[in-house]
């Protein structure tokens, strides 16, 4: 049922609350007056889209929440939440003229993507909807830390189609979280009308299956009837009672952007009918007739900040342009962890999958702020291969909790956690299906610190069994390195023993950037290879470190993962007729170790690069080509490269071993280019 919408009482403390929605509301809209008549001056901002009509929303909304303490995860009609929030005007014109600033990117995203650390305004997104299950991280870290913070999240009734606004209904649902969604609803996703949008044209109505949901339908340009749902829903998440849901109906006065002509597809109709519930006319009749503020008054009040606008214009225009030079900064935070290797914890080998176990263990042990989650992690099960055992018996459930089937929800919530100081470490049950939760990883996680230009960081783990050779099929079997590495600001670790996988869990639980830790599920328990002495509770392995497994000097074997202790066995039989070949495990892939790769180059000049991903586009090239245009003169044969074939990996054993490189194909590569 909607919950009732109750009247405000007009008390002192409430006048002054009503007068500070106006300025909001007036700097807002003002500010868009201005910004439509300088996007066609060509002083560097060319993209202008106006929130004409949706103001009072943002503004009623910052008029609930405590500056500096709740969060906001805006969208691009949000310029409203921004200003009443405490955004400078002069930061927001000189993000819109793409000119240096302190927040809201620097000039690195298109206008109306905001980000202000201290206003806790995570750096936006283009993408629709990203944001929703961000904000659910968030107020699932202030659960953890018991804090009643509240987090605002927002976007338009388009946003409201995509798959992960749901899941954040449903997970912010399951764990009560303090979250106050809010869908501003134009009745416009660009041209498309809400009822190609939505069954039945009611959002609300869908929504309210979500058990615990407060759910308010209101006219998003009536003061009263947003005041009451803001205040009900502000006061459910600081009581930690759970999130709430407001559709707020309003106008979109202007055209969806710059780009767009609403003439193609609006009626007279509409843009009168829009016309006639513009809240700025309706809340300055509101508030004289109930004498809060004389006409005169208004009239100044106008005055001085269309002043206060004219000179924030004015000045953002003075700003410098960014140096071309800056351009590729802030991909990566720098990290300071250095390398420490003591003595071992005891001479009893251990496998891979206890060693990550001990590392999760170790780390939740010296940070209380790590916190580990993805589906099936908790109590017993411990994950599908049991690197999470025991963790929510020994942490508690709030340190190691379950998520849905959901890949999305997973990296989302990561980010959101991130953004609110802790340290999380999510589990994807298997690399294969991280592509539901792509969008999450690819066009958010990775891009933080550099579209923030380095104001925020997201220092997230994302754990991810990989690979094949154990008969699981196309689903089971996946190699995804190559795809993650073609995106700047991802690290990628893939370990290739114990010892190895241990050390650098900790150099990635600890590196201020988002990391992709691969697991090859084959070498989980694999003893000949990977089982070895266990590391002490202070070694740590930096990222992009490789390390020679077998000195040699006539041929070097560039690997990773699995395909290390094939090579490493092949190497070391062929090793018997006299061949001399080093083995590199380059260990991360992203940062590559360069300098090892080229001391091997220049010492032996024939190269061999072996990986379980099919051939074509695999990582394998990436480093091929770097060889040929640093260090061709130093090669003595062309760069040969071993891999899967161009095919998914089948189920059948024997279809398999077709498919995937084998020892016989690799013993046959290196005779070939040893003889070469």
């Amino acid at each position: 049922m909607t919950t009732e919408i109750k009247k405000c009482s007009l008390e002192d403390k409430e006048k002054r609350r009503c007068l500070a929605v106006l300025k909001t509301l007036l700097r807002t809209r003002i500010a868009d007056d201005k910004l439509s008549k300088m996007v066609r001056q060509n002083k560097g901002g060319t993209f202008h889209l106006s929130t004409a009509g949706h103001e009072l929303i943002g503004a009623v909304a910052t008029s609930f929440l405590v500056k500096e303490k709740d969060w906001g995860l805006l969208y691009y009609r949000d310029r409203a939440y921004a200003i009443g929030m405490g955004c400078s005007l002069l930061d927001l014109f000189g993000a819109f003229l793409a000119r240096i600033g302190e927040h809201h990117s620097s000039s690195r995203q298109m206008p109306e993507h905001y980000s202000d650390k201290r206003l806790r305004i995570p750096t936006s997104s283009s993408v629709v909807g990203s944001q929703f299950l961000q904000a659910v991280g968030i107020a699932k870290a202030a659960q953890i830390k018991q804090k009643d913070e509240v987090v605002y999240v927002s976007g338009g009734d388009g946003s409201s189609s995509q798959g992960d606004f749901h899941e954040a209904l449903n997970m912010a649902a399951i764990h009560k979280l303090g979250v106050i969604f809010v869908i501003q609803d134009n009745g416009w996703a660009i041209s498309v009308p809400v009822d190609d949008q939505i069954a039945g044209a009611s959002l609300a109505k869908r929504s309210r299956g979500y058990e615990g949901l407060s759910v308010f339908e209101i006219d998003g340009t009536d003061f009263e009837e947003l005041s009451s749902a803001f205040s009900e829903s502000t006061q459910k998440a600081k009581k930690g009672q759970g999130p709430s849901l407001i559709v707020a109906k309003v106008p979109r006065i202007a055209p969806h952007s710059i780009s767009d002509d609403h003439c193609k597809y609006k009626s007279e109709d509409d843009f009168r009918e829009d016309e006639k519930r513009d809240p700025l006319p309706r809340y300055k009749k509101w508030l004289i007739d109930r004498d809060l503020i004389l006409e005169s008054e208004l009239i100044d009040l106008e005055a001085e900040i269309k002043a206060e606008v004219d000179e924030a214009a004015l000045l953002a225009d003075k700003r410098p342009f960014p140096d071309p030079n800056d351009a590729s900064s802030f991909v990566f935070m720098p990290d300071e962890i250095k390398a420490v290797e003591g003595d071992p914890l005891s001479e009893t080998p251990i496998v891979m999958v206890d060693a990550l176990n001990h590392a999760l263990k170790e780390e939740m042990e010296k940070d209380p702020n790590l916190v580990v989650f993805g589906q099936d992690v908790a109590h017993g099960k411990g994950g599908v291969f049991g690197v999470t055992q025991s963790l929510t018996a020994e942490f508690g459930e709030m340190r190691c909790f379950n998520t849905p089937l959901a890949e999305s929800t997973i990296v989302g919530l990561a980010i959101g956690l991130a953004f609110a100081g802790l340290t999380p470490v999510a589990e994807i049950q298997f690399c294969d299906y991280m592509w539901t939760g792509i969008n999450q990883i690819i066009n958010e996680l990775s891009s933080i610190c550099y579209r923030s230009r380095g104001e925020y960081h997201c220092p997230v783990v994302i754990r991810m069994p990989c690979g094949g050779y154990i008969q699981g099929g196309p689903y089971h079997s996946q190699s995804v390195e190559a795809f993650l590495a073609h995106c700047p600001g991802l690290k990628i670790v893939i370990p290739s023993n114990a010892e190895d996988a241990k050390r650098l869990l900790k150099g990635a639980i600890r590196d201020p950037n988002p990391v992709i830790f691969l697991e090859h599920k084959a070498l989980y328990r694999q003893r000949l290879f990977s089982a070895r002495k266990e590391p002490s509770k202070e070694d740590i392995l930096p990222l992009g470190k490789g390390k020679i497994v077998k000195q040699g000097d006539d041929l070097s074997v560039i690997t990773y993962g699995m395909m290390t202790p094939m090579v490493y066995e092949v190497a070391r039989e062929l090793e018997k007729e006299g061949m001399s070949i080093e083995v590199i495990d380059l260990r991360t892939i992203i940062p590559l170790d360069k300098e090892l790769i080229a001391q091997s180059v220049k010492k032996t000049g024939k190269v061999l690069i072996a990986h379980e991903a099919a051939q074509t586009g695999g990582f394998g090239a990436e480093i091929a080509a770097q060889i040929s245009g640093e260090l061709f003169h130093y090669l003595d044969a062309p760069i040969k490269r071993i891999a899967a074939k161009d095919c998914p990996v089948p189920y059948s054993k024997i279809l398999e071993d077709e498919v995937l490189p084998q020892k016989k194909d690799l013993e046959k590569a290196i005779r070939k280019l040893f003889n070469s």
